[in-house]
């Protein structure tokens, strides 16, 4: 593994164990003081090891070769374009009755989404 890489499953890899902890620490603790001042920091504490995590994969992304990079690209094109005429479309259909759903769940919709795109793009070029 080339060192760009090693370096990013690092600084990744510590950010994703730092959330979890942070995540369960932070829902632990409001689940036992739902009404304790300090709610809304605590309830968003596990951002911040996200903002770390995102960090590392910037940093991973200016030191990949360009088809890499351009694999990359054609991940998050699809990725973001699918995630928007899903979430849209859904949208409507909570109008017509459909269930609510939470806006915590478009962003692993978007990785899930990210993580196809890519493997299409590397089949393509590879």
């Amino acid at each position: 593994m080339e060192r760009a890489a090693r370096t990013y499953v690092m600084q990744f890899g510590g950010a994703m164990t730092a959330y979890v902890a942070v995540l369960l620490a932070s829902l632990l603790l409001l689940q036992n003081n739902p009404n304790a001042p300090w709610r809304v920091p605590l309830a968003l504490a596990p951002v911040v090891p996200t903002i770390f995590a995102l960090a590392a994969f910037l940093h991973f992304l200016r030191h990949m070769d360009e088809m890499q990079r351009k694999i990359q690209l054609e991940g998050m094109g699809l990725s973001f374009g699918a995630t928007a005429i899903l979430t849209f479309a859904y949208g409507f259909l909570e109008n017509v009755g459909f269930p609510h759903v939470s806006l915590i769940w478009v962003l692993p919709l978007m990785v899930m989404l990210w993580g196809l795109g890519t493997a299409i793009a590397a089949r393509r070029y590879g």
